[in-house]
């Protein structure tokens, strides 16, 4: 399906927008400043379950930023920078808004962003600050720039009562402006199309996931993928997209948590399982999707929850695990550096050699 850019209720200007820090104890510090740790094999998060046993997925978001630093978000201990020789972390303590980190971005400035559980931060010039100031007013004015970042809605799930609408945050250096996802009205209220991941694709389109759908903006028009767009329907699935990714050869791969991935080439829409007979004999974890990523030689990474990772060369699959050298289970990231290099976070953050996994931190 596609759109054009629609017109919704103009807003004014408004200034908007944490779990307790117990759980970085290694990493506590005084408000704006970070603590730095010697021993640089191994993150300082525990990976325990939070409150009422709450999920702790580890590592969810990596990025190697301009200087060479490489950053790791955790699912709710806050974010660690490493330059080499030390960490420096950081949580509410120190500015963030929120202690999970669900993505980190880099904009032409060299600050450091996260897009957090709640709301979104900054580092810069070695200090980090929640970031308040939002657009409203615009809500259609969809505009795409090669350095433009895009953030989720202010709540954790859903939205609040400044942004009334599904929809995402774009930035273009100086504004972070709300722009509406163009949903009919009944789907207007609609908590499943919240953010879950984002990618650039080719001649710069971005590509938004939510949990019903994928938004494609090329800068002209919005495509939706829903679930019967993605081809669920015959199946009698629906989807639940946690991840998006496209590749090198402009195939577009969308994760999902119960009905796995789909690949959209063209005109052509299959699920993994029609791609490749080995997937039909894979376990479940297959279906449960987090993370999808290609490495240097144009093979997919898809990261699972509960059957570490599989490598997808166009012909056959091969799951990694414990025994090549990636000991989480869970997969939450996959991302490629700036010299090629395949990382994957979860329990631990591991990089890929050519022929198994090395933990690196």
């Amino acid at each position: 399906m596609t759109f054009a850019p629609h017109r919704c209720l103009a807003l004014p200007l408004v200034l908007s927008i944490a779990l307790p820090l117990a759980l970085l104890s290694s990493c506590a510090s005084v408000p704006g400043a970070a603590t730095t740790r010697a021993q640089p094999q191994r993150l300082p998060f525990t990976y325990e379950a939070g409150q009422n046993g709450m999920y702790n997925g580890g590592v969810r978001a990596i990025l190697q930023d301009q200087s060479g630093n490489y950053w790791f978000g955790s699912h709710f201990e806050g974010v660690c920078r490493f330059d080499g020789e030390r960490f420096q972390c950081f949580t509410t303590a120190d500015g963030l808004s929120d202690n999970q980190v669900r993505a980190i971005q880099e904009d032409a400035r060299g600050t450091i962003w996260f897009d957090n559980g709640v709301g979104i931060s900054s580092y810069s010039q070695g200090r980090v600050a929640a970031s308040t100031a939002r657009r409203y007013d615009a809500t259609d004015a969809w505009k795409l720039d090669p350095s433009d970042l895009w953030f989720k809605s202010d709540e954790s799930v859903g939205f609040n009562k400044f942004e009334l609408e599904p929809g995402v945050y774009r930035f273009d250096g100086e504004a972070f402006t709300y722009l509406t996802f163009p949903l009919p009205t009944k789907r207007a209220a609609d908590d499943g199309y919240s953010l879950t991941g984002m990618c650039r694709g080719q001649g710069g389109r971005v590509w938004l996931a939510t949990y019903e759908a994928v938004f494609g903006f090329d800068g002209t028009a919005i495509t939706m993928i829903d679930g019967a767009s993605m081809g669920l329907q015959k199946y009698g699935r629906v989807p639940h997209v946690r991840c998006v990714f496209e590749d090198s050869k402009g195939r577009l791969w969308i994760g999902n948590n119960g009905v796995g991935v789909v690949m959209i080439d063209g005109a052509r829409t299959a699920l993994l399982a029609e791609l490749c007979a080995d997937a039909a004999d894979a376990d479940q974890s297959l279906l449960r999707v987090f993370s999808i990523g290609e490495d240097r030689d144009g093979c997919i990474w898809i990261g699972t929850i509960g059957g570490g990772a599989w490598r997808y060369d166009g012909q056959s699959l091969r799951q990694f695990g414990e025994r090549d050298g990636l000991t989480t289970k869970d997969v939450m990231a996959i991302y490629r550096d700036r010299a090629g290099d395949l990382w994957l976070g979860g329990k631990g953050v591991f990089r890929f050699n050519g022929t198994s996994l090395d933990r690196m931190y």
